[in-house]
C-alpha cells in the first residue's frame, strides 16, 4: 500500500513539473488574471464604449501615447512641421476600445490618425503606415523612388523596427509586468526576449560603424522609426520594481555606435518634441501649467 502511495504521489510531483496544454486556451485566462494588462485583454475586438474621440482644426489629427509606438510618427509630424492636433489616449483605462477609436483603427492600438484631403477622411494606423503615408505625401524624409537601393534599404530597416518593437516590448512585458508568481515563464520570458534585444542592438551597432544614419549619410523615417525603443532601454524604460534597471541589466552602453546614434538624433528639438507628443498633454511644450519644455516651442534644427 505504501508503495502505491508513494507510486502516485511521485507521478503527480512529476506532472505539476511538466506544463500540458488544456484542452482550451480559455482554461488559462482566470490563471493569468494577475498581470498588469488582464483588465483590458480580451480575445475579441471591437468597440466597448460609445465614446467618440475628439477632433480639432487641422487636417491632420494624431490619437497616442508617449510610448515608442506612439513617438515614431510624432517625430516625424514635428520634422515635417505640418499643422495637427494631437489627443492622448490613455490605453490603461482602455480609450482605444472605444467607438471613434475604432472606427479609426480596428485593431486598436495606438498610435492612429486621420488627415482630411480634399473633403476626404483618409484612416491611418500602424506606425509604419503612418509615417510613410506623411513621408510620400510631402516628400521628405525617404529616399526617391528612383533610388531603388536607397529606398529598399529605408523599407528594410522601417520593417525591421517592427520587429524591435514586438521583441523588446514582450521583454519589457515579462521584465516587469507579468505576475510576480510566475518565477518559471519570467525567466523563461526574460531569458528569451532579453538575449533577443542584445542581438537586436547588435545588428544596430554593427551598422551603425560604418553608417551616420540607418540609409548612410541619409536622415530618414528609418532613423525615426529605431529610436524610440532604443531610447527607452537605455534611459529610463523597464525598471523592475527591485531597483533592477534595464539599461544595466543589459547593459545598453555596450553599443557604442548605436549611442553615439542615439545621442546625435536626441540633440534635434524635432525628435525631442516628437519624444513628448501625448505625454499626458496632446503637447506638452504648450502647455501653459508645466514650463518644462517650453524652451523647445521655437527650436528648430538645421538639417
Amino acid at each position: 500500500m505504501q508503495r502505491i502511495v508513494k507510486f502516485v504521489l511521485g507521478c503527480t510531483e512529476m506532472a505539476e513539473k511538466y506544463w500540458t496544454p488544456p484542452a482550451r486556451i480559455e482554461a488559462l485566462y482566470e490563471k493569468a488574471s494577475t498581470n498588469a494588462f488582464s483588465a483590458i485583454n480580451r480575445p475579441v475586438a471591437g468597440a466597448r464604449t460609445e465614446d467618440n474621440v475628439e477632433k480639432g482644426s487641422s487636417p491632420f489629427q494624431y490619437y497616442s501615447l508617449a510610448t515608442p509606438n506612439g513617438q515614431k510618427p510624432a517625430i516625424l509630424l514635428e520634422e515635417l512641421g505640418i499643422p495637427y492636433d494631437a489627443h492622448v489616449i490613455n490605453i490603461g483605462l482602455g480609450q482605444q476600445f472605444s467607438q471613434g477609436f475604432v472606427k479609426i483603427n480596428p485593431n486598436s492600438k495606438i498610435p492612429c490618425a486621420t488627415d482630411t484631403v480634399s473633403g476626404k477622411t483618409i484612416k491611418l494606423f500602424e506606425t509604419g503606415s503612418i509615417m510613410l503615408y506623411l513621408a510620400e505625401k510631402y516628400d521628405r524624409f525617404i529616399p526617391p523612388k528612383e533610388d531603388i537601393e536607397k529606398r529598399s534599404e529605408c523599407m528594410n530597416w522601417m520593417n525591421w523596427a517592427q520587429v524591435q518593437a514586438f521583441v523588446t516590448g514582450n521583454y519589457g512585458h515579462f521584465f516587469v509586468y507579468a505576475p510576480d508568481e510566475e518565477v518559471g515563464a519570467r525567466n523563461y520570458g526574460v531569458h528569451r526576449y532579453g538575449m533577443e534585444v542584445q542581438r537586436l542592438c547588435s545588428v544596430l551597432d554593427r551598422h551603425l560603424e560604418k553608417n551616420t544614419y540607418m540609409c548612410g549619410d541619409q536622415y530618414t523615417i528609418a532613423d525615426m522609426a529605431c529610436l524610440p525603443w532604443f531610447d527607452l532601454l537605455r534611459k529610463k524604460g523597464y525598471h523592475h520594481k527591485d531597483g533592477v534597471k534595464t539599461k544595466d541589466f543589459l547593459n545598453i552602453a555596450q553599443y557604442k555606435n548605436v549611442n553615439r546614434w542615439a545621442d546625435m538624433l536626441c540633440q534635434r528639438p524635432e525628435v525631442e518634441r516628437g519624444m513628448l507628443v501625448c505625454r499626458g498633454h496632446p503637447k506638452p511644450w504648450l502647455n501653459p501649467k508645466d514650463t518644462r519644455f517650453t524652451h523647445l516651442k521655437d527650436k528648430h534644427s538645421n538639417l
